[in-house]
């Protein structure tokens, strides 16, 4: 077992690694920018490194002092959390070079299921459903070729990126040439390359997702599905496990399916595989059809709700599986989900116009009692930094059913208080009192419908 490591990443995950390590007997380094210096991942880590400036690509995105600030404090393996360089190959490649354990998958995994178009081909292989799509586009006629070929609307795909950038969705061919140049323009600022795809688009898809542990040496384990599919322009807002738009019949098979997939390319450590999931007729109960759109390799932001339907942390399993012990016995026999599980990303932004809303937070109440768990790294007197991702915390309730998580949820977004910045505690309140979202009957534009502005 490792015996210090240092945490690359802030906010809540940083807390949450510290955690799992503390209870684990590991050494914690955190990294912050002089923007975090009060931040609470850097009081509650054994040791504490300033790595840079506020700006991301000067500090947390900057690997060379990521890796000085592990060689000068000793600390002998690496965990990115989610976001920054959680899933930048490079740098895990930096780590293994400077004999840093990487706390995630091995760099050549991270580039297979990284590039969303060569994940798309290592799942063909494995048996795995994908829509109808392309390769890279490099001309404006493989595009028109295609769209002749899949037919209309579809999607145009940065094949580096993710929520929602460099993402076109075009319903008229002579609107598909302009829209691939956007793409491309999109895709090349916010991920340094203009590489795109294209795929069928399916107008009213749930989003659902599958947890894997893997050791890398055959022993897999699918953990359940979540269903993500309250999302905001691709972002995702509430988080549920089980989802209620499965039957056993079709868990099971999808369980499956993504165990045996993840043997075949020999995954190691935790990651989600990600599917759009289609009913054969709208409002119909009548099974669907699942089509794997991208693979997250590391632990994503809502494995929490996992983690209250199966006991299990998923943490601490993939520090485990980094040292390069065994998937642990608690994984040999097929996941029953132990009631059910919410999830509401609570974040620093209007509620209406959903704009960042930085500042000092002037009051704080945190919701507590039985079946509710709040992962946060604020306090009272904490400075919201304009530099980062807006998220100040996640609220996770639990229990015995569905019905029972709603209702649970309800009184503790009442009991959740934050003053001195906006956020969108209201907009999670009227979410979650929403008559469609209580029967369950939601997609990835229930929020569009809901609030056409957002």
């Amino acid at each position: 077992m490792f015996k210090k490591v240092l945490i690359a990443n802030r906010g809540e995950i940083a807390l949450r690694i510290i955690r799992a390590c503390r209870e684990l007997g590991i050494a914690t380094v955190a990294v912050h920018s002089t923007a975090d210096t009060n931040a609470l991942h850097v009081k509650f880590a054994d040791e504490s490194v300033c790595i840079g400036p506020p700006p991301a690509p000067k500090s947390y995105l900057h690997i060379p002092s990521i890796i000085s600030a592990a060689e000068v404090t000793g600390a002998d393996a690496v965990h990115p959390g989610y976001g920054f360089l959680s899933e930048n190959p490079e740098f895990a490649d930096m780590c293994v070079r400077c004999r840093l354990h990487f706390i995630g998958p091995p760099p050549q995994l991270m580039r297979l299921m990284g590039g969303k178009i060569p994940a798309r081909k290592a799942m063909v292989e494995a048996g795995v459903p994908i829509l109808p799509g392309t390769g890279l586009l490099e001309t404006d006629d493989q595009a028109l070729a295609a769209v002749e070929e899949i037919g209309l609307p579809v999607i145009i795909k940065a094949s580096a990126g993710g929520g929602g950038r460099g993402m076109k969705i075009v319903r008229e061919r002579d609107k598909l040439l302009s829209s691939l140049e956007m793409a491309r323009a999109e895709a090349l600022a916010g991920f340094g390359s203009s590489d795109v795809y294209l795929e069928r688009y399916v107008e009213a898809p749930r989003h659902i997702e599958v947890q894997i542990v893997a050791d890398g040496a055959g022993g897999v384990a699918a953990l359940g599905e979540r269903e993500c599919s309250i999302q905001r322009r691709h972002q995702k807002l509430i988080e549920e496990a089980p989802s209620v738009a499965l039957t056993d019949e079709e868990r099971e098979k999808l369980l499956a399916l993504c165990e045996r997939a993840m043997r075949h390319i020999g995954y190691a450590n935790v990651g989600t595989l990600e599917f759009l999931y289609e009913r054969d007729q709208p409002g119909s109960e009548a099974n669907g059809r699942f089509y794997f759109m991208e693979m997250n390799t590391r632990i994503q932001v809502e494995h929490t709700v996992t983690e209250m339907v199966t006991g299990l942390d998923l943490v601490r399993e993939q520090i485990r599986l980094a040292a390069g012990e065994p998937l642990s016995s608690t994984f040999t026999s097929r996941f029953k989900p132990r009631g059910h599980a919410i999830e509401c990303r609570v974040n620093a932004e209007d509620p209406v116009t959903f704009a960042p809303s930085p500042g000092r937070i002037t009051a704080l109440n945190l919701p507590g009692g039985f079946g509710v768990r709040v992962d946060t790294h604020i306090y009272e007197g904490y400075v919201v930094p304009p530099n980062y991702d807006s998220l100040l915390a996640k609220l996770i309730v639990h229990a015995e059913d569905r019905e029972s998580a709603i209702k649970r949820m309800r009184r503790a977004l009442d009991e959740f208080v934050v003053e001195g910045v906006k956020t969108n505690l209201p907009f999670h309140r009227k979410l979650i009192d929403h008559p469609e979202f209580i029967a369950g009957r939601i997609d990835t534009h229930f929020i569009a419908r809901l609030s056409p502005s957002a």
